[in-house]
């Protein structure tokens, strides 16, 4: 009999590293057939795919209660009779949390194991997510390192696989290039909400750089980019997987988050770390500066930008010290190791 997997994913870095899952599984074991509901990558190595999940674009707090008639329309008449029906091997919920908690219960009722692959950043806020999800969950296998212990603790049975952005980003560029003029990159963000939020006041803080330097490039990103992005001299972005990306290309920056008043004060009071960006919480300290809410203002942030255009000693010490945090994300292969975990539990 034909072995199987379901595999889940809610946004598009989601997506992307599940389908990078996928494809290893399929190298690994040619005849797994793979079913996914997700995003358009995921979708390109699916055997069987069940829908877009991505597309009805639920995130933060207010979205997911308009959009809630949707996603119970889409566990009732995909996930569920899927997994009634089929009764896959494994099923693999990756991040998402608020969906992907009930495909993992439900499949869990069915008596199909769940191995979920990267966790849902329960270290950040709501702690007892995590006691939810070792009631379901056979195996959690995390891209962090501080996760692994942080589950063991719970007594979920864990691994720790690498982060999978690590084979998908270029090497730093060494020596890194120094341009002339600067070269300033723009991340607002890839989701709409983001982008209205957050480049006119990105765009504020660059003219205003203009001015004040004479000379000086301006680029703004919202896709990955990362060859263009590796030769940024520094970059002013929103919080969220750009952070890590810059940090591993090398890349100094300055880190910036605007949400609506009912959002921020939600996350405010659920939000347990002390830093929201992702190099900061690595090393746990203030790696790279966070302006957030109101102090995320152009005149803040071209002040706070302006050192690392400038001075070459500041910049270049700030650059290794990202650099640094490479070394605590494993080593390439994640996609793989996370592939032989579920083929290990299927086994």
């Amino acid at each position: 009999m034909r072995r199987s997997v379901l595999i889940v994913a809610g946004d598009r870095s989601g997506d992307r590293h599940a389908a990078r899952l996928a494809t290893a599984l399929k190298t690994l074991t040619p005849d797994l057939e793979v079913a996914a509901l997700g995003g358009r990558e995921l979708e390109g190595v699916a055997d069987r795919f069940l829908g877009s999940l991505i597309d009805l674009g639920v995130f933060g707090f207010w979205r997911p209660l308009t959009r809630f008639p949707a996603l119970v329309q889409m566990m009732r008449s995909v996930i569920d009779p899927f997994l009634h029906s089929h009764r896959p091997d494994v099923v693999i919920p990756v991040d998402y949390y608020g969906f992907n908690i009930h495909v993992a219960e439900h499949a869990h009722r069915c008596g199909i194991p769940v191995v979920y692959y990267i966790s849902p950043q329960v270290w950040a806020s709501r702690p007892g997510r995590i006691k939810r999800l070792a009631q379901v969950v056979r195996r959690m296998l995390v891209i962090f390192p501080f996760e692994e212990p942080l589950y063991r603790r719970h007594g979920v049975e864990v691994s720790f696989v690498g982060h999978p952005l690590l084979d998908l980003l270029p090497e730093p560029l060494s020596p890194p290039t120094e341009s002339t003029p600067p070269l300033l990159g723009l991340l607002p963000g890839s989701r709409t909400s983001e982008i209205r939020r957050h480049l006119p006041v990105l765009l504020k803080a660059a003219a205003q750089l203009k001015r004040r330097l004479g000379d000086l490039t301006v680029q703004v990103f919202y896709e990955s980019s990362y060859e263009c992005r590796r030769r940024l001299t520094a970059a002013l972005t929103c919080s969220g997987t750009a952070t890590l990306e810059n940090a591993l290309l090398g890349v100094p920056m300055v880190v910036m988050y605007r949400l609506s008043w009912f959002n921020y004060l939600i996350t405010r009071a659920l939000i347990q770390s002390p830093f929201i960006a992702m190099p900061n919480v690595l090393a746990n300290r203030p790696l790279v500066p966070e302006l957030i809410q109101r102090r995320a203002t152009a005149t803040a942030l071209a002040d706070t930008v302006y050192p690392l255009l400038t001075d070459l000693g500041y910049r270049e010490a700030v650059r290794k010290e990202l650099l640094t945090l490479r070394k605590l994300l494993g080593a390439q292969g994640a996609s793989h190791r996370a592939a032989q975990q579920v083929l290990e539990v299927i086994a």
